[in-house]
């Protein structure tokens, strides 16, 4: 896990000044080392995070020269073993023991190919010497990002948003269209698009071929299937339950490939728990558990340790459990807004930051649990798609922030344009092939919510810190496999219902029927007293007032009333505001 970045210049020399100050900006991402490679047209930048191969050997930007090619990469290739020996077997010689060795070489006996052979999360860029071309690329999932910016005389990339923001010369204008994703899509802003007019993202599973003119293409080389293959229809409940637990017993393994101390964030909700007792059974010893709680608000509870500490007594793990109070978590805030790579809503950033700074103490890898709701099935809105004659209308009364008439008087009239959201969902809906509406909503949240918003925000709070966060519920065979499964299986009794009884093999009944619990930090949802106060002072800023994105009259009125305008997902949408002013204002905005 590691920070990347380059320049590709169409007329002149590459910026090596603009590099550094890419990589400068990037340095929490990989405080282990850095190093910068200046080839022809392009100029890259890395910073790295030693996990796999931690000697000289796997230094980046890497170049071989017998190859002629050069790369810089960020994530993991969890296998990269099995890769090597083959790649050995059609006469490569390695110079490291590493996985980023493993990619360069496989790109040159298979060229584009080779993505469909790697196993794992990556955002990395090659240069052919020879063609003067960069392939930039990103994962099936998007669980790494890459960010660019351009013009007719260049082509830069980062690993996140505000490193761009260092060179300078980025048209930082609110982009209309991505305002009102964030403001009603619940923050999720689907790629290309950013907040930023200047700034654009690579969708996952796409790489994209920059020749040295400038001229560009841009292909998708992977996308879940929602449709049941002829053979599914003889697999039994069973069977299937069967098959999704030895998928993700092999995902989570697959993870614990390090050359570091791992741990796991054990929230207590069953996705964090199966991961922990998965290890246990394969005999993972001297595991390192973390979670963390906050102080209740408004009778809503701050902390899972109910669960979490059952767990890690059931398993024997160390426990870390991190409590933090309302003072902690306010002075935290404008440090955890900094670190988003793009503005997110979702309170439990602040969550993810402050154990993310615990967890750097003593882990640099931890597993996650972001994702199994999204493949599996997990959140409410589900089930009440599943005889739904209008997926378009139902899916947006349950899940968009705002409707379009509220748009109208959340945002000033210089930002009214059309519906984007709900127009992006029905264009959407419409080109996949499944005609369920609950493999609709799976889809598109899998597609573009899970990316924008949970894996985000899980890589963006992590990497503030230098830890790096897997996912194994993300791992691309076990997605696969979960889109075949019956809808029926995994959004029946509550969500999650194969998953639920996959686990039962392992995971205690008490953890597997609770209630279903989030990340809490009531104080974002509930916004009271020095809360309150602190997001008055950041709307009430001249450049917040002068900016003009909304109506000052529905902005009084969330400030009059903060508690009575919570999203139907119940977040606060004086928060939602508050932090998207808070960013730009992070970042000279």
């Amino acid at each position: 896990m590691c920070g990347i970045c380059g320049e590709i210049n169409f007329r002149n020399e590459p910026s090596v000044v603009n590099v550094e100050k890419m990589m400068r900006s990037l340095q929490s991402r990989g405080p282990d080392a850095s190093g910068l490679l200046k080839q022809g047209n392009v100029a890259f930048g890395h910073r790295r995070l030693s996990i796999i191969d931690k000697s000289n050997s796997s230094q980046q930007p890497m170049f071989d020269p017998q190859l002629g090619l050069a790369i810089v990469f960020n994530g993991c290739i969890y296998n990269y073993v099995e890769l090597r020996t083959e790649l050995k077997s059609k006469g490569y010689h390695f110079f490291s023991t590493g996985d980023t060795e493993v990619i360069l070489k496989a790109y040159h006996a298979w060229g584009m190919d080779c993505l469909n052979k790697l196993l794992g999360m990556f955002a990395f860029a090659i240069w052919e010497q020879d063609s003067g071309r960069t392939i930039v690329v990103r994962d099936r999932l998007g669980i790494k990002p890459l960010y660019y910016n351009e013009n007719t005389e260049y082509f830069r990339f980062a690993s996140t948003l505000p490193a761009l923001l260092e060179c300078g010369d980025v048209d930082t204008s609110i982009d209309s269209v991505a305002l009102h994703y964030y403001m009603s899509f619940h923050a999720a802003v689907p790629a290309p698009f950013t907040i930023l007019k200047g700034i654009r993202k690579l969708p996952p599973a796409t790489y994209m071929v920059i020749d040295r003119t400038g001229k560009r293409e841009e292909h998708r080389y992977w996308s879940l299937n929602y449709e049941s293959r002829s053979a599914d229809t003889q697999y039994s409940k069973q069977d299937w339950q069967e098959m999704v637990f030895d998928a993700v017993e092999l995902a989570v393994m697959r993870r614990q490939i390090a050359d570091v101390p791992t741990g796991v964030l054990l929230s207590g909700g069953l996705d964090s728990s199966l991961i922990v007792a998965l290890l246990a059974r394969n005999g993972q010893s001297d595991l390192k558990t973390f979670s963390v709680g906050f102080d209740d608000v408004n009778g809503i509870t701050g902390n899972e340790y109910k669960y979490s500490d059952l767990i890690a007594q059931e398993y024997g793990t160390e426990h870390n459990r991190i409590h933090v109070s309302p003072e902690e978590t306010l002075s935290a805030l404008p440090a955890a807004v900094a670190a988003m790579s793009e503005p997110m809503m979702s309170h439990d950033s602040v969550g993810f930051y402050l154990l993310s700074e615990q967890v750097t103490k003593t882990a640099k890898v931890v597993q996650s649990g972001q994702g199994a709701d999204e493949v599996f099935g997990g959140y409410h809105w589900y089930p009440k798609l599943e005889n739904s004659q209008n997926p378009l209308d139902d899916y947006a009364q349950l899940y968009f922030d705002r409707d379009h008439a509220e748009m109208q008087k959340t945002l000033s009239p210089d930002y009214i344009g059309d519906d984007y959201s709900r127009i992006f969902v029905e264009e959407y809906f419409e080109k996949l092939s499944t005609s369920s509406p609950v493999n609709k909503a799976l889809q598109i949240d899998t597609d573009i919510m899970l990316v924008d918003d949970p894996v985000k925000r899980v890589d963006n709070m992590t990497m503030a810190f230098g830890v790096e966060a897997r996912v194994p519920f993300l791992d691309h065979e076990l997605a696969e496999l979960a889109a075949r499964i019956p809808s029926e299986l995994k959004v029946g009794h509550g969500g999650k219902y194969i998953l639920k009884e996959a686990a039962r093999k392992i995971l205690p009944a008490e953890v597997i029927d609770r209630p279903k619990g989030y990340f809490p930090v009531p104080a974002l949802k509930y916004i009271q007293g020095d809360y309150l106060t602190f997001i008055k002072e950041i709307l009430n800023q001249p450049v917040a007032r002068s900016r003009g994105l909304f109506n000052q009259s529905y902005i009084d009125g969330l400030l009059a009333e903060p508690d009575a305008a919570l999203t139907p997902k119940g977040h606060s949408k004086l928060w939602q505001i508050g932090s998207l002013e808070l960013w730009l204002q992070s970042h000279g905005i």
